[in-house]
């Protein structure tokens, strides 16, 4: 399995989101935008998450060249995101933003089909990989708190080029998959199975927990602003979180995922979700709770995630890898995210932080119950 060039790939890639992530509603912030207009903003790159995976999910299942599609796509998010250098206003920079975000957003769940490919029968190491992705992601908010601080949020900008200009380039390191053997058949089409009660369950449920995360990613570093805290301080809170991330990937997901199921993980990080939104939006002043808030997201991103994707392996099989993970990247960080982000962003000015965050923590206690009654137990 080639671990590094896959490993260097998710490292570029969720560096990026490591920037765009807790820092673009900043940078928008700081460049006059209101809060309605930050949360429509930000809502964008969810959305074309909604079409852009599952649109090449099909292109890259019926042709098998998934790698060749992943470094056009790649190649394209570089430089769209280049116009962003030079447009002003909400609508100029809505369509540069839908324009990276629709290439960006396209390359992830291709690549993640190639990782379980090369994987073979070794699924449950996928977080073995996969913890290069957080390692970026720690990097780039500590790094970018820092010289947000220092020199102002523009540097994001000048970030972000670099980081897509590296996805790129980790992309024409990494080996086409292996061509499926001629006896892999699939027994189900993706439409038949989409229908099925318990694949229905999933997809909602994940749409329920990046719903719920729509406050925290448009508004936690604004929200940590207003309570005195530094940038620098503030970036090392979103990495903290990562770091709990981190470990659980390189000591315990796997081992987590061969005792319980991805079934039961799942049900377990929709739990904690609903518990790390009350802490937030109630806490907020105690320095110590939001810390011990950040370590839940171990669980709210990182075993929901690892779960998740070993979920639709195992459900989606062979010729439907690319759609399977396209669906999951669709629903759950496109549709869920974007709805989030644009709910949170009519309501955070009109009922505040604390009322945000409860709601949150309601939809996140809606989706464990669901996932309780309707979800089967495919793929443990």
């Amino acid at each position: 399995m080639p671990y590094w060039r896959l490993s260097a790939f998710y490292f570029f890639y969720f560096s990026a989101l490591g920037v765009l992530a807790p820092f673009w509603a900043l940078y928008l912030k700081d460049s006059g935008y209101t809060a309605i207009q930050i949360g429509e903003l930000m809502a964008i790159p969810m959305a074309t998450k909604m079409i852009a995976p599952f649109v090449w999910g099909v292109i890259a299942d019926h042709t098998n060249k998934r790698m060749q599609i992943v470094r056009s796509g790649a190649l394209a998010a570089f430089l769209t995101f280049l116009l962003v250098f030079w447009v002003s206003g909400f609508w100029p920079l809505a369509i540069a933003m839908t324009l990276f975000s629709f290439f960006w957003n396209a390359v992830l769940p291709q690549v993640e089909a190639v990782t379980f490919r090369h994987l073979d029968q070794e699924s449950a190491m996928y977080s073995r990989v996969r913890v290069w992705g957080s390692i970026g992601f720690i990097a780039m908010v500590v790094g970018v708190g820092y010289l947000i601080d220092h020199h102002g949020s523009r540097v994001i900008l000048y970030t972000l080029a670099v980081l897509y200009a590296g996805i790129w380039v980790a992309t024409q390191l990494v080996p086409e998959e292996s061509t499926p053997a001629e006896h892999e058949h699939q027994p189900h089409s993706f439409f038949s199975l989409l229908k099925s009660p318990p694949i229905l369950t999933f997809v909602a449920a994940c749409f329920l927990m990046q719903f719920s995360h729509g406050a925290y990613y448009t508004f936690y570093t604004i929200y940590m602003q207003g309570f005195g805290y530094s940038e620098t301080l503030i970036g090392e809170m979103w990495a903290l979180g990562v770091i709990a991330e981190v470990v659980l990937y390189i000591f315990f997901m796997h081992k987590l995922l061969e005792r319980f199921g991805a079934r039961t993980l799942l049900i377990a990080s929709l739990a904690i979700a609903g518990l790390r939104w009350l802490l937030i939006g109630h806490f907020g002043d105690s320095l110590a709770i939001l810390l011990f808030a950040q370590l839940l997201h171990a669980a709210t991103f990182g075993s929901f995630h690892a779960a998740a994707i070993h979920y639709v392996h195992h459900a989606f099989t062979h010729k439907l890898q690319g759609r399977g993970q396209a669906l999951y990247s669709s629903i759950s960080f496109g549709a869920g995210g974007a709805a989030g982000s644009v709910a949170s962003g009519a309501t955070w000015e009109l009922w505040g932080a604390t009322t945000v965050f409860s709601i949150a923590a309601v939809i996140a206690f809606s989706g464990m119950l669901i996932t309780i009654i309707g979800m089967d137990r495919r793929g443990g």
